[in-house]
């Protein structure tokens, strides 16, 4: 199997399972934060086609469809039950983003096919730039919770 097919499968799996607790979120934050999360995955896999075909033929013996697929460290259900304790999804993301990286990772230092090592450290990159946009949208949701204006200063003139 082509490893870029199967992070692109994975990436699917996971704008899938986004999209899914898109649906079920009650809270606005929530719902704004899954859906640009589901909307990365999808910009994610765009990136990733086009980088399957600079490296085309890079494969992996072994790999099966078994192997590649998005593994959630909670069910949808499990995630939102969560949220009622502990409404900072930040955590659950970045676990995915890495989860995702040390796959890469392993099967890299696996490979015994050059072009294909090369093209698995190229994919462990490119999640760690996408770690990078999950912490960036995630910033984006949380700014109204977190950023301070005192309202002392916004009626100052100047005299």
């Amino acid at each position: 199997m082509n490893i870029f097919d199967c992070a692109i499968k994975i990436e699917e799996e996971t704008k899938a399972y986004y999209q899914g607790l898109e649906a079920e979120a009650m809270e606005p934050e929530m719902k704004i934060l899954f859906s640009m999360l589901a909307a990365s995955e999808e910009e994610h896999q765009r990136k990733l086609r086009r980088l399957r075909k600079k490296m085309d033929g890079a494969m992996l013996d072994g790999l099966t469809s078994n192997v590649c697929r998005f593994r959630p460290l909670l069910s949808q259900k499990e995630l939102l039950e969560e949220t009622g304790r502990d409404p900072n999804l930040y955590r659950f993301a970045v676990g995915n983003e890495e989860q995702e990286i040390r796959f890469y990772e392993e099967l890299a230092s696996a490979a015994t096919n050059e072009k294909t090592r090369k093209g698995l450290r190229m994919l462990a990159q490119e999640e760690r730039r996408h770690l990078q946009k999950v912490t960036n949208i995630y910033s984006f949701v949380e700014t109204p919770k977190t950023f301070l204006a005192w309202s002392e200063f916004s009626n100052m003139r100047e005299l």
